[in-house]
Parts: C-alpha cells; sequence; structure tokens
C-alpha cells in the first residue's frame, strides 16, 4: 500500500503571554479552546490548544507560552505563514472584524486567491482566505457564525534552508501533488477539504531562530497507530531520524527533521481531545497526564491563570 500523507494535523508555535494568546486566538479569531493542559516535555510551560468545536485534526494551532521569552526570528528552518479558510463570501467580515480590533493587514493575491495577512499579538504570521471545502464551524462566539467562522487550516508556507530537497520530501516521499508556481513559491496539495495545502518558498531564506511569535514543529496526519509506525519504517528507510512514538494523550506523535530544517511531526487522528474531560467542556479544565498528577498543585500555583472571554461589546 502506497502511503498518501493527509495534510496538516496541527501547527504548535510559541507564544509570549498566555492570556494574551488566549484572548486572540478565541476573541479575535473565534476558536475554541479545547485543550488547557502543559507542555509534557516541559510541565512548567503551558500547552493550549485552539480549533474547531472538537479539536479535528486540520483545525487545530497550539502554543507553549513563554511570557519572558526571547523573541523567534523568523527565517530559514521555520513554517512562515499559517493560513486559514472561512467560507466563501467571508473576507469582508474579516477585514471589518481586524479593523474593529484593531489589527493591522495586508491583502494579497496568489494563486488566484485574495488573502487578509496580518500578525497575531506575539508576532506569528497568519493568514486568512476562503474556501467552499471543508466543514462550518459549530463553535461561534460574539458575532460570528458559521457563515463567517474559521473551519480550520487552509495551509501553511514553507521556509526551508534547501527547498529543491523539501519539495521532493512533499512530492516523492508524502504524495503531495505539486500544482503550480506564484509569486516564488511552489504550490502541493494533499486530498482532503482542510489543512492540504502547503506552498513552499523557492528561495532559500536564512536560518531563522526559535522564539515568541514563531512556529516551533508542523504536524501531519496519520490516519492509526499503524499508518503511523509505517510512516516512521519509510522515513527511517529513507535515512531520516525519526524518534520513537510519544503519546500525547490526544494523539501519537512521532518527530523529524526534513532536510530544509524543519521540523516535522507525524500524528495520529486519534484517540481526540475528549478522552479526559466531555466534549461539551472541552478546554475549561486544566488537565495533567497521570504522571503529572502529583505535581499539579505546584503547577496550579505556578502557572498563571487564563479566562476564556469573549472580547466583543
Amino acid at each position: 500500500m502506497k502511503l498518501i500523507n493527509k495534510g496538516i494535523h496541527h501547527i504548535t508555535a510559541i507564544a509570549g503571554d498566555p492570556q494574551e494568546n488566549a484572548d486572540f486566538y478565541t476573541g479575535v479569531l473565534g476558536l475554541r479552546m479545547v485543550k488547557k493542559t502543559v507542555n509534557f516535555d516541559d510541565p512548567e510551560t503551558y500547552h493550549l490548544y485552539f480549533g474547531d468545536y472538537q479539536g479535528t485534526p486540520g483545525t487545530v494551532i497550539t502554543f507553549f507560552p513563554r511570557p519572558n521569552g526571547e523573541k523567534g526570528v523568523l527565517g530559514g528552518g521555520q513554517v512562515g505563514v499559517s493560513t486559514y479558510a472561512v467560507p466563501k463570501g467571508a473576507l469582508l467580515f474579516w477585514e471589518e472584524r481586524l479593523a474593529k480590533f484593531h489589527i493591522n493587514f495586508t491583502l494579497e493575491t496568489r494563486f488566484e486567491e485574495k488573502y487578509i495577512s496580518f500578525q497575531d499579538p506575539h508576532g506569528l504570521q497568519i493568514e486568512i482566505t476562503e474556501r467552499a471545502a471543508g466543514a462550518p464551524s459549530r463553535h461561534s462566539i460574539g458575532t460570528l457564525t458559521e457563515k463567517t467562522a474559521i473551519k480550520g487550516f487552509q495551509g501553511a508556507t514553507l521556509y526551508s534552508t534547501a527547498p529543491d530537497k523539501t519539495g521532493d520530501l512533499l512530492e516523492n516521499l508524502f504524495g503531495f501533488e505539486k500544482i503550480g508556481e506564484d509569486r516564488g513559491l511552489i504550490r502541493y496539495k494533499s486530498p482532503q477539504d482542510l489543512g492540504d495545502v502547503l506552498d513552499l518558498k523557492k528561495t532559500a531564506p536564512a536560518p531563522g531562530t526559535t522564539g515568541v511569535g514563531t512556529v516551533h514543529h508542523i504536524a501531519f496526519r496519520a490516519s492509526n497507530d499503524q499508518e503511523q509506525l509505517a510512516w516512521k519504517k519509510l522515513l527511517e528507510d529513507q535515512g531520516y531520524r525519526v524518534t520513537e512514538v510519544r503519546d500525547r494523550n490526544y494523539f501519537k506523535s512521532i518527530y523529524f527533521n526534513e532536510e530544509g530544517g524543519i521540523l516535522f511531526e507525524i500524528a495520529t487522528e486519534g484517540p481526540g481531545f475528549d478522552v479526559d474531560e466531555p466534549l461539551e467542556k472541552l478546554g475549561e479544565r486544566f488537565m495533567l497526564p497521570e504522571e503529572y498528577q502529583p505535581v499539579r498543585e505546584k503547577l496550579e500555583k505556578k502557572l498563571p491563570k487564563i479566562v476564556v472571554r469573549e472580547l466583543e461589546k
């Protein structure tokens, strides 16, 4: 069986203040906080997840907030831009919404699609574009409705230090289809409704540095444990150094650096974010994996409180 990658599972970035992070992604972008937990590799740091109502793969952006962290430098070896999809006809609504929140943005067109480009409060590069495909959002806040709310990711733009090698991986190993070039970007597509587009910058930027306002890694989808192990074997057979499988409670993960320096993850689609709290209550409690339950009180005292609140008046 030939493996074909199903596209983006989630994108993980580094934020500054966690309350500012939550305000922006819930109050402004209208996503749902689907999980409030810790970085399993650094439990004194939050790991916050924002997505659609249930945290469907292809809709989720996650953050490691570092309130006093050093600012990152955007460059090669990183995901340069994370792009969201909204329903057809909703782009004008988003121009007006961003202006209402005093968020500066620019408009551009590529691949015959119009994009709104802006930054989150900590400098992460974000875009919004329209798309007919993909289920409408079931989560609404303020004036957002299923006719205007973010559906999930359209895709991402990759800044590789070795674009030819990254492109070869996407096309010949992951099975993405190369569908065109425009404005210095090569576009690749997987067979999904959301999280299916990767634009690869044709020229290699100077290497970036990881920090606040940059993407830490991008994760791709595996249907189940067996498919994930098949990807692990395939990558290792091609000479990539792949981590052991790591259990993240809500999915399982493997990681590797592709040759352009970008950290790639392959994550399973399940078991999902309702494994430890009811679907209708996702993100309301501070959840910890079993190994950190003995230090819950310590972590709750150390980590700042976060409130999900409606910002519209």
